[in-house]
């Protein structure tokens, strides 16, 4: 029996392995032959240049194979293994194409076709600076090389059935997966994840040629900050997920799979960061080198434990004996990056030096500091288990509570330094321009602290006495972030309403245009800010569970819910139990809720339980019922209900993340480095008594001065 897609995709992947073999193997030679100046019986510069076109058209072959798996997928070619095991006739078609990245061989494929799509642009865009550009190319072909290589000898998406007898029907998607973030989350994780692999390879191989100047940086902070976006969509896809679909009523567990994601956020994170004192500054060369090197080396370690079963999670794959593999191309990573760094290391001296602890270099360096010890944090609590049982043999695990022991002090330091580092001036800040700068949001934060102790919100509960605390200090400091970051705003705004006569919204406007990367950061901050305002509502959750019949009610907190009914459904997918529940607020129904319950393949060897959550979602609380299941004895069902305060701003502040780091990525209307100082009139008495009094002497240093 012939299966000609299948066929196709696997010629597809070999080929691509091929082609990305040649890409590697000839760049190398080629940009080996550039740097020592050797003659080839081929011209170097022609021998670069074929490898580049194979390493374009590898993007077509892998591109080709994807396209051969959705094809099988969508025409229900259950010949193939992984679609047997992953869909079902009966599955919608939507989520046959997002069953591309539901199991191992998908998502390994989904890996190579988003890697081969990332160099394919870089290849194209080659004529920025060739030289670097080639350098890049190769090392992305030499990590192209690996994923295929499992692909193709380890882990063959195509494989067909045992005994080559394709089964009528196959065994279905998880339900978990049935849900649109699903078809969205993985996609958008895995482009932040493959994505560090381009700032990564631009890093190395501007080491090895000794770049000189800040040109790649100024190339890899771009390239970071896309794959950051993508990698902070994918993180809030996965959280809402967890708390639309799972039930426990939370959005992030500390699961080992949730940290991997987390892991090199933070890295690329602290780079975005450090590159803009590499940048005014030339500090921090080795620093910068080390945070993507290691930021990259963080996405395959995330990627070997979702593979190896090292860690156990809901979310990991089976375990297998890819994980070797993975382990193997890790140490080849940090042994390239090592021999590169202990050869190169001198070209990367700092140019100066920090002058000053009270400096907005200083700022970004805590930051940084903060920022990998949130990492260490969290890289230590997920392999802790591996570490116990290999030294010890017995297996010890961290749970929630350690996590969030030491990480909510560091996040509250990084909350503050959010809103520090603006002030500062670089190289050093005068302590009148202290005192200028931070009385407004110290205000705010006192002010803020006084006022909800004031409405009754208490830095002490009897049964949790830090989570109270630290959270009437996050809504302090967020208060006074906040304030800092509208100082700013209005400082510059001020100024160019002075310049051109607009009026203060349309200067604000101006003034962001004109410094996208700079302001669209502030607009970063202030969601970070909510975001965090978000996770402290966590402090003041309720949660109530209670045997309902109909007629019975349950009261929480001003909440009267309320069961009217409930019932059992079937369909050909699924059997569901539902409760109607109607929800009153201060004696007025203001809603009703109908969670469910549902077994997917009830009469069959692969019968799975899904939950359906029903929410109530305002910006100040979630009301969030469960229907947990019935009472074997009396048959009726039993309802958990939580109250999550301020869950919205969570995702309220990671959509304006978005939007601010969109905005950076604009290009600005002026240069970013013209300065206005020299040209602008000062502003008015009036204005220099306020927020904008920065600008109120002329004698005021010019690193002082904010940049409009």
């Amino acid at each position: 029996m012939s299966h000609p897609m299948p066929s196709f995709g696997s010629f597809a992947l070999l080929l691509a392995f091929v082609l990305s073999t040649y890409c590697l193997v000839i760049g190398t030679l080629s940009l080996w032959a550039i740097a020592r100046k050797r003659q080839l019986a081929i011209p170097a510069d022609l021998l670069r240049e074929t490898a580049r076109r194979a390493g374009l058209a590898s993007f077509v072959a892998v591109f080709g194979a994807a396209f051969a798996l959705i094809w099988a997928f969508t025409t229900d070619d259950f010949s193939v293994d992984y679609v047997l095991h992953h869909s079902s006739k009966a599955l919608y078609w939507g989520y046959k194409i997002s069953t591309l990245w539901s199991g191992q061989e998908g998502s390994l494929l989904l890996w190579s076709l988003l890697l081969s799509g990332y160099a394919f642009v870089l290849r194209l865009r080659h004529k920025n600076d060739v030289t670097l550009y080639a350098y890049a190319s190769t090392i992305l072909a030499g990590i192209q090389v690996f994923f295929l290589s499992l692909l193709v000898f380890k882990v063959p998406p195509f494989a067909l059935v045992p005994g080559g007898i394709a089964p009528a029907d196959g065994f279905g998607l998880n339900p978990l997966l049935q849900y649109p973030e699903m078809a969205i989350h993985p996609p958008m994780l895995y482009l932040g994840y493959v994505g560090f692999s381009v700032p990564f390879a631009f890093a190395l191989g501007a080491l090895m040629m000794r770049y000189p100047g800040e040109k790649w940086i100024a190339i890899t902070r771009r390239w970071t900050m896309v794959t950051w976006l993508f990698l902070t969509c994918g993180i809030m896809l996965g959280m809402h997920w967890a708390y639309a679909v799972l039930g426990w009523g939370g959005y992030w567990g500390w699961d080992p799979v949730e940290n991997a994601s987390l892991m090199p956020w933070l890295g690329g994170t602290a780079f975005l960061h450090s590159v803009m004192m590499q940048e005014k500054r030339g500090m921090m060369k080795r620093w910068n080198v080390w945070l993507i090197f290691v930021t990259f080396m963080l996405t395959i370690l995330g990627t070997l434990l979702t593979r190896s079963g090292l860690v156990s999670s809901v979310h990991a794959f089976a375990e297998s004996d890819i994980g070797s593999w993975f382990t193997t191309f890790l140490v080849i990573v940090v042994c390239i990056c090592l021999f590169t760094f202990f050869f190169h290391n001198e070209h990367l001296k700092s140019e100066n030096q920090l002058e000053s602890i009270v400096s907005r270099e200083s700022s970004f360096l805590f930051n940084n500091l903060v920022l990998l010890a949130a990492c260490f944090t969290v890289l230590y609590g997920t392999l802790l288990p591996v570490l116990s049982e290999f030294f010890t043999g017995s297996k010890i695990t961290v749970v929630g509570p350690y996590y969030n022991k030491v990480m909510v002090p560091i996040g509250l330091f990084l909350l503050f330094l959010t809103g520090v580092g603006p002030l500062l001036a670089w190289r050093a800040t005068s302590l009148r321009t202290i005192r200028r700068n931070f009385i407004i949001p110290c205000t705010a934060v006192l002010a803020t602290a006084l006022g909800l102790m004031a409405s009754g919100v208490r830095p002490w509960k009897d049964d949790d006495p830090t989570g109270s605390i630290y959270a009437l200090v996050c809504f302090s400091l967020g208060a006074g972030v906040i304030t800092a970051i509208t100082s700013e705003f209005l400082r510059g705004a001020g100024v160019v309403r002075t310049q051109t006569g607009k009026n203060l919204f349309g200067s604000a406007f101006l003034l962001t245009r004109r410094n996208t990367r700079r302001y669209g950061g502030y607009i970063i901050h202030f969601g970070i800010v909510l975001l965090f305002i978000g996770l402290a509502g966590a402090a003041f959750n309720q949660s109530k569970e209670l045997e309902m019949g109909d007629g019975d009610s349950l009261a929480l907190n001003g909440y009267k819910i309320v069961c009217q009914s409930f019932s059992q459904d079937s369909n050909p997918q699924y059997d569901t139990d539902f409760a109607l529940l109607d929800v009153f607020h201060k004696g007025q129904k203001i809603t009703r809720l109908t969670p469910e319950r549902r077994v997917y393949f009830p009469d069959t060897d692969h019968a799975q339980v899904s939950t359906m959550v029903a929410i109530h979602s305002t910006l100040a609380a979630d009301l969030y019922v469960v229907f947990e299941g019935r009472n074997a004895d009396s048959g009726r069902p039993i309802i958990k209900v939580f109250l999550n305060p301020l869950v919205n701003w969570i995702w309220i502040g990671v959509l304006i993340v978005i939007l601010g780091t969109a905005l950076a990525l604009v290009p600005p209307l002026l240069p970013a480095s013209k300065r206005v100082e020299a040209t602008l009139p000062l502003p008015s008495s009036n204005f220099a008594a306020g927020p904008g009094s920065a600008y109120a002497s002329s004698a005021l240093p010019a690193s002082e001065v904010p940049r409009v």
